[in-house]
């Protein structure tokens, strides 16, 4: 260590012991200023200092005179000035010594520092006259051993400088593949997480396919449905306007609802005949044809009544029109 960094040093640590006693007085001092302020006023005659702390009834009512409660409080007041003003005092005396002792202890350390700085310059002045004693043999052999010292040195530090060398350049390439690695684990954990997103968009849209489709069956259904229906309202009214206004037909029933009368249209389906039912304030009404003339539609009676398995015998011929041609 060098006599300048010693002198820091030393200077340094004086400052700072300084520092800590200075603070523990102006501490002090100020506990002190409190502990004055805080005390309770002294009495004023030795009579109040006498009294029992439970005063009577009579002496609480009592009231001095103005005056002296004025003198006693200015009193009082004097004598907390003249204490804080000694506390003050005191504690500046305080930090006048500790500035001075902080002054003593730098003047010692640079003494000291000074003393040591000398000695020093004395073992140097004496190593160098007892070197310029030594024999220049001695002196040829003393600084090639230095030399040679010098060099191994040299070839030390600089094997070690290479050995640190690799290993700092070992520690980079592990760093570097260890980034590497992970770069590669976060790319391939990238890669699946979106193979995922793309399967899961993929069956989404798969899935919305199929309900789409399934959708466009149902309305393909219904509008076939639909277009069967009106096909069939087309041809009943073709077949109408072909035969005319006038039909002839086999009343054949007059069913009470139209359960009873699905019953009755279905078994006369069954042998092929081509049922037609009107709805009528007595009921609904069955008939079979119609026919082209009256004589066919006779024809088709007389077999509905003569068939036991229908057993229908009150059936009859009506010259019968549509509500919506009449």
């Amino acid at each position: 260590m060098s006599m300048n960094n010693k002198q820091r040093w030393m200077g340094g640590v004086v400052l700072l012991g300084g520092g800590v006693l200075l603070a523990a007085l102006l501490l002090k001092g100020n506990e002190e200023i409190k502990q004055v302020e805080v005390q309770p006023p002294a009495s004023t005659s030795p009579k109040t200092q006498t009294k029992p702390k439970q005063a009577t009834e009579e002496q609480m009512v009592q009231l001095q005179p103005l005056a002296v409660d004025v003198e006693t409080e200015k009193r009082l007041l004097e004598e907390q000035r003249r204490s804080r003003e000694k506390a003050v005092a005191e504690q500046e005396a305080r930090a006048a010594e500790f500035l001075a002792m902080q002054q003593q202890a730098e003047a010692d350390a640079a003494r000291k520092a000074a003393a040591e700085y000398a000695a020093i310059n004395a073992r140097r002045t004496a190593a160098q006259e007892s070197s310029d004693n030594i024999p220049p043999e001695l002196v040829g052999e003393a600084k090639a051993k230095n030399q040679q010292t010098n060099v191994a040195n040299k070839t030390t530090d600089t094997s070690k400088i290479d050995a640190d060398k690799k290993a700092a350049e070992a520690k980079r390439q592990a760093e570097a593949d260890k980034k590497a690695t992970e770069a590669k684990r976060q790319a391939e954990a990238d890669k699946k997480a979106a193979e995922a997103k793309r399967q899961a968009e993929a069956d989404k849209k798969a899935a919305e396919a199929k309900r789409q489709a399934e959708a466009d069956k149902k309305a393909s259904d219904a509008k076939r449905k639909a277009e069967a229906d009106k096909k069939a309202e087309a041809e009943k009214a073709r077949e109408l306007l072909e035969n005319g206004d006038k039909k002839w037909m086999v009343q054949v029933a007059l069913a009470a609802n139209q359960a009873n009368a699905d019953a009755v249209v279905s078994k006369l389906r069954a042998k092929g005949y081509k049922v037609t039912t009107s709805q009528t304030s007595k009921g609904i009404r069955i008939m079979v044809g119609p026919a082209k003339d009256r004589d066919t539609a006779d024809a088709a009676r007389k077999k509905i009544t003569s068939d036991s398995s229908l057993n229908m015998k009150s059936a009859w011929v009506i010259d019968w029109v549509p509500l919506d041609q009449r």
